[in-house]
Parts: C-alpha cells; structure tokens; sequence
C-alpha cells in the first residue's frame, strides 16, 4: 500500500514538475517526493515547517491550525496559501485536498512558486487533482480497514473469557490475514484523552478501551488516589523480534506528552541489553532503569529515590512481553495495564515502562484495582501520616537497614527508630517480624496504585 502511494505521488509531481508530499488528515506523512536544489549552490531551500514534516513524518497542532484556516479539510479544489515567515513557512504552498465519498482523507502538498514567476499549468492542476481523487480512495479503503481491526481488536480486550473470548481472537485473526501469527506486544497508554488515533507507526491494530484501575500517588496521600475508570489506549505493535523494540517504543512515546519523547531516546540504547529473564522484554529505559537498580543497590532505595508524580491524570504506558500469534492477547493486555499503571504509580520506570521492568508491580498491579483497606495499614494510610508511611516504605526497601534508610531520608538515626516506633503503634505491627514487614510494605506500595 506505501508504494502504491509513493508512485501517486511521483505521478503528482512528474506532472506539476515540483516535488509533492502527501499527509493524511491528521497531517502525519505518508509519501513525499524527491526535492532538489534551488540554487545554483546546491542547497535545498525547505523551510522549516516543511523540513519538520519530513524528519518527524507529522506537523504540530499549530502548523494543523494555522493551514486548515485556510479552509482546505472544506475545499474540494486546490488552495493556495502564501508565506508566512513568521510561522515558519518561507514559501508558499499549493494544497490538493485528498477526497473520497465527500470526506477529506488527506492532502497533498506543493511549494509554489516565487512571487512573479507562473504556477502550475490549470490543466496539470487537473490531472493532479484526479490523482489526488484516486489517493483518496486509497486512504479510505485503509481507514475502513483499519476500523474493522479497531473493533475486532477491542473486542478481543473486552470479551470475558471463555468462548465469547475465542471467538473474538479468531475474528482478529482472520482480520489481520497471515501478519496474524507474528510477533507482536501490547501496549497501554492510559489515562488516554480522547478517539482513537488515525495511525500508530508500527501498529497492526489500535482502539479505545474502559481503563480498570486507579490514580497513582504517594502512600498516604489520598487527594492522588484517582477513581477506578476513565479510558485507556491499546495499540496492537508488530515486531520483528524481541530484541527490535527500539523502533516500537520510540512509536509509543511520541502517543505521550512532548516531555516524555527525550525519554525515550534512552530505550533504544538499552532496548537490546537488558534482557535478564525468560522472555523479558528489551528495556524501555534503558540505562535509566539500571542506573536507578544500581541506585537502589547503593543506599538509593525506590520509595526515596523518586519524584514526586505530577498527578493522577499524568498520562504513561505499559509494554507487554512479546507474544506471537494472538492466543496471548488478553493476557499480554494485563501485563501493558498493569506497566502503564506501575509508571504512573512509580516516576522512576519511567512514561513508558515494560512489564518485564516493574519487578513486584506484576503482581500488585493484579491485585490492587481498589483502595487498600487492610485495617492495620488503614490509620497509616491516613493524609495526617504521609510522612511516616513515607518511613516506613523507604525502611523496607532499604531491606530494614536502618543506616540506609536514615541516609536515604535525610534524618537522624534516632529519628528514624522514633518513626518507626509511631509506625508500630499505628499499625500493631512488629517490624522485627518477617510477615509483618510483607504486610506493610505489600499495602505501601498497592496504595500508590490503587
């Protein structure tokens, strides 16, 4: 289907005689053809709008705003649109709309040409908006494709077991043809904002989904406890092979916020050295998940050691061991839910956070869907003893060394076995006691995700 493309494109430009670049209506880029040079030294002239769309294959929210002013997702003809240095945009464009069925699908873009010299030919226009025409049913024909897999693929995540869930794995199966029995993972990105995405790179299968579980917070802290709810998005992601996440991951990031792209620079680094465990998954973090073990080895431990989180809706993603074929769906769908949610819970997994990285958050995450409401943590669970539930958790994931736990904490080692002492009080729990200790620090650490 991208050659398809990339030759209708080529098509466009061999008869406008200059180079085109096709987007779909989200402006993410699907073809663009070759640009030569403007000058007699040989240096291309692309502003940087146009330079952006080519290295980050998509426009900014602001670039979308200011050319669909222009009237161009209504136009059914082409539109020219002139320079506007100041947003970026040094030459002007020539914009085909890419319709089929009366619904813009795309567009196709031309830089005009300078200021006194003659545009295209109003024939060649023609021929290419005929072109355009044939593009746009293309994209739709792949629109409704893809529409078909978002609900088969939703399906598959919402069925409750048993045969209603068979049947919705072998109606994905058939949906995706042979590409069906390859590697792939599960990905979450929750709390996910709004409708599903027009394309995900790399994705076989995108959809919205209802998103069990909760906020994410310090213990104690119980204004961050969000309510169970609200949306989450899955993305189906084809692989290559378990070590070749890099490119997956990077894919995922840019679904989240601008601030967690730099992130995920670090996961193609440490995407293929990481793997430590059967079937683990390459590292999303990368060296910064084994900068903050290696922290936690030397006095830093997790409870300590992390940021404070931005809120309840910041917005994360969970990555699930690879599976192949899709008999593994629902379960690698957990594993992504319960990752998303661990990163929220835990700042330093980072926004994106693999299954296969969030150590006793597997199990947790499976088991805290609603508020902790042991009663010998209930008390210390309490807003007025953050500080000592805070203690209490840096003393157990410093494995009870009261030496480290104090240094990590900033205090005084007095201090800390004053805490400790309220801690035992509140809780009626023996911190010299093995199973106690589990308790504790098992309803410490499920509050941060419940």
């Amino acid at each position: 289907m991208k050659g398809d493309y990339q030759d209708l494109v080529d098509e466009i430009s061999a008869l406008l005689g200059a180079p085109a670049t096709l987007e779909n209506r989200d402006f993410r880029l699907i073809a663009f053809g070759a640009h030569d040079s403007d000058s007699d030294s040989g240096e291309l002239t692309l502003d940087p709008v146009r330079t952006r769309s080519i290295l980050t294959r998509q426009s900014t929210a602001a670039v979308r705003a200011w050319f669909e002013g222009f009237g161009i997702a209504r136009a059914t003809g082409p539109v020219r649109i002139p320079a506007a240095p100041d947003a970026g945009v040094f030459r002007g464009r020539i914009c085909l709309p890419v319709r089929a069925r009366g619904i813009v699908q795309g567009y196709v873009w031309l830089l005009d040409q300078e200021p006194g010299k003659p545009g295209p030919d109003p024939a060649a226009l023609a021929a290419a908006m005929e072109v355009a025409q044939r593009i746009g049913v293309l994209l739709a024909e792949e629109a409704k494709a893809g529409a078909d897999l978002s609900r088969e693929f939703q399906a598959v995540l919402t069925a409750g077991r048993g045969w209603q869930q068979d049947m919705a794995v072998a109606a994905l199966r058939a949906a995706l043809g042979p590409g069906g029995d390859g590697l792939h993972a599960a990905v979450c990105v929750a709390p996910w904002p709004g409708e599903t995405p027009a394309s995900v790179p790399g994705a076989a299968a995108v959809c919205v989904v209802p998103l069990r579980g909760g906020g994410a917070g310090e213990p104690g802290d119980a204004a961050a406890a969000g309510p169970a709810g609200g949306l989450a998005l899955a993305v189906l992601l084809r692989l290559r092979s378990t070590d070749a996440l890099a490119p997956a991951l990077t894919a995922v990031a840019r679904l989240l916020p601008r601030a967690a792209e730099p992130a995920a620079a670090a996961a193609g680094a440490g995407a293929a050295g990481s793997r430590t465990g059967a079937g683990a998954a390459g590292s999303r973090a990368g060296a910064g998940t084994a900068a903050s073990r290696t922290g936690a080895a030397a006095g830093a431990p997790t409870g300590a050691g992390s940021a404070s989180p931005t809120g309840p809706q910041r917005m994360t993603a969970g990555v699930a061991d690879p599976v192949r074929g899709l008999a593994e769906l629902p379960a690698a769908w957990e594993q992504a839910m319960a990752a998303a949610r661990a990163a929220a819970a835990e700042p330093r997994f980072g926004p994106v956070a693999q299954w296969a990285q969030i150590g006793p958050y597997r199990l947790l995450a499976s088991l805290a869907s609603d508020p902790v409401d042991d009663p010998a943590a209930r008390t210390l669970l309490a807003p007025a003893h953050r500080e000592l539930a805070r203690t209490a958790e840096v003393f157990l994931d410093c494995a009870g060394q009261a030496g480290r736990a104090a240094a990590a904490l900033g205090i005084h080692r007095q201090t800390l076995y004053y805490r400790l002492g309220r801690v035992e009080q509140l809780t009626g729990l023996d911190l010299d006691a093995g199973e106690d200790r589990l308790l504790l620090h098992m309803a410490l650490k499920a509050s941060r995700l419940a």
